[in-house]
């Protein structure tokens, strides 16, 4: 149905957009409601920031009975980041930020004597300022600050910049802390999660080349698809860089008892398993690039037809059967029963068949020859890159 509807979606790309964009919500949605995952630790993350702005509007606005209470809960809000440790370093840096603004703001309007004037004076100072890399990603707040304090029609004196400058100060303290003490984010999940799709959409893939390289429908069109597909790989395997990143970041600040209420897992898989999925990706852009070139009527290298090309198909759908098996074991899955040595020993039957095949399409002419051999190449290669010769500890 899956491969149906996508033929039927092809060519219209806005239909396309919006439809795959649905079904990753609903995904993510069922996902969020299923269990724990990355889609509800994304619910958390929301629900903590919506806390905390609410908490810093109740301290500042309701108990302290201030009634510009703007600052207090529009930095607690930006503060619960994706780890503890981002949240306490750019509440440092929005902190300076905010202060740099407002004590601009406020020389603005002494030299000025005019709220118009002194944001015609300091912005562009402040947007500067900005770009400065001492602030990371927070200098924006240099510029945003000065607009508040001076838009707000209050005089601006030393006991209004320091009343503001208070104000975020309480923001960044219950910000940082809701983040830190109310399930803090441990993003050690995350590298699995984006491993176990990664091989999943992999296997996707070479089932759909398969599927349409046995049906004999596959055009420069087709080829398209695939390699669009194999792009989206890539952007998958960055996810996973950045999963990486985020688990050794979400590890700094914590406490190991909030980690163990989190109940998040406590092992990631090793940093192996990126470079190995990195070769993966680069071995079928490499694929769904090589059928695209011999897909193209302008071009001189031609496609492989007749039985060798169904056996190069049944070839990629067991390759793709053990992307989805990794998937499977990345995922939590329970594994059945261990199809290694059935398979492996299909490998090299379809491999014989093939280099038979090669032999053959060699006195059709050397340019059909070159496609073969080079896609049968690639094919090795992600068979050896997925199902690796068997661990000594399994030997064991």
């Amino acid at each position: 149905m899956t491969h149906t509807l996508r033929e039927a979606l092809r060519g219209r790309r806005p239909a396309a957009a919006v439809w795959w964009e649905a079904c990753a919500v609903g995904r993510a949605v069922r996902a969020a409601w299923r269990g724990p995952g990355r889609e509800r630790d994304l619910v958390v993350q929301s629900l903590k920031a919506a806390g905390a702005a609410l908490i810093a509007w109740t301290v500042a606005g309701v108990w302290l009975g201030d009634p510009m209470a703007l600052m207090a809960p529009w930095v607690a809000l930006v503060l619960v980041q994706a780890t503890v440790y981002s949240s306490v370093r750019q509440a440092g840096q929005q902190f300076a930020a905010i202060c740099t603004g407002a004590l601009l703001a406020s020389a603005a309007q002494a030299i000025m004597d005019d709220n118009t004037g002194a944001l015609v004076l300091s912005l562009p100072v402040l947007m500067l300022v900005a770009n400065w890399s001492r602030f990371g990603g927070q200098g924006i707040y240099a510029a945003t600050t000065a607009v508040f304090v001076l838009a707000s029609g209050t005089a601006v004196s030393a006991a209004a910049v320091g009343h503001r400058v208070g104000q975020a100060a309480l923001g960044a303290v219950i910000g940082v802390a809701v983040n830190a003490l109310v399930l803090p984010p441990i993003h050690l999940r995350d590298v699995r999660e984006n491993l176990a799709a990664l091989a999943r959409e992999a296997g996707d893939l070479l089932h759909s080349v398969a599927a349409d390289l046995r049906e004999t429908q596959w055009d420069a069109q087709s080829a398209a698809g695939w390699t669009s597909d194999a792009a989206r790989l890539e952007r998958r395997l960055e996810a996973l860089y950045s999963a990486r990143s985020w688990s050794r970041e979400s590890l700094r600040l914590t406490s190991g008892r909030l980690r163990r209420l989190h109940r998040a897992p406590t092992v990631v898989p090793p940093e192996d398993e990126d470079r190995r999925w990195s070769r993966v990706t680069g071995n079928l852009g490499a694929l769904t690039r090589t059928l695209a070139v011999a897909a193209d009527e302008h071009r001189t290298p031609a496609p492989p037809e007749g039985p060798v090309l169904d056996l190069y198909a049944r070839l990629l759908r067991l390759i793709g059967d053990a992307c989805h098996t990794e998937a499977g074991r990345w995922a939590g899955e329970r594994p059945g029963a261990d199809p290694a040595t059935a398979t492996e020993e299909t490998m090299e039957e379809l491999h014989r068949r093939l280099q038979e095949g090669l032999r053959e399409h060699a006195g059709q002419g050397a340019a059909r020859t070159a496609v073969l051999g080079t896609l049968l190449l690639q094919a090795e290669n992600l068979w050896a890159e997925i199902v690796p010769e068997p661990r000594e500890s399994a030997e064991q």
